[in-house]
């Protein structure tokens, strides 16, 4: 099984000058604990994580309003649709990530999470 069978393909992005608390919304509308950050042209520049935005509002009291660049991970971690879901769930747990960008020929294509790991797993 590939990463390409599981992963979301609804992805939730972001620009580097939107707020925390813009992503944040974002995120919690679509149920989902990432956004992926990218430039005008759809470039994949980071992501912002759950765990991003509580270490933001822990640091400072303005962080709402603060652009998610100055909190997100640059250049993450990221994986090919075509790469087993074994292997994906060994970068994820070595690394320590929750989410994991799936990056294709022309940019973003999808989202793992430890979640759809594991959703498939329990079927």
């Amino acid at each position: 099984m590939n990463v390409s069978d599981i992963m979301s393909t609804d992805l939730r992005t972001a620009g580097a000058d939107s707020t925390v608390a813009e992503a944040a919304t974002l995120m919690g509308e679509h149920a989902v604990g990432s956004v992926i950050v990218v430039d005008a042209a759809g470039a994949l520049l980071g992501i912002l994580t759950e765990r991003d935005i509580v270490r933001a509002l822990s640091s400072t009291h303005d962080a709402p309003t603060r652009p998610v660049a100055e909190w997100m991970t640059r250049d993450p971690v990221t994986i090919s649709p075509d790469v087993e879901v074994k292997v994906a769930l060994r970068t994820m747990v070595d690394g320590g990530f929750r989410h994991l960008p799936v990056v294709g020929e022309n940019g973003p294509v999808g989202m793992l999470s430890i979640r759809d790991v594991a959703g498939r797993m329990a079927e």
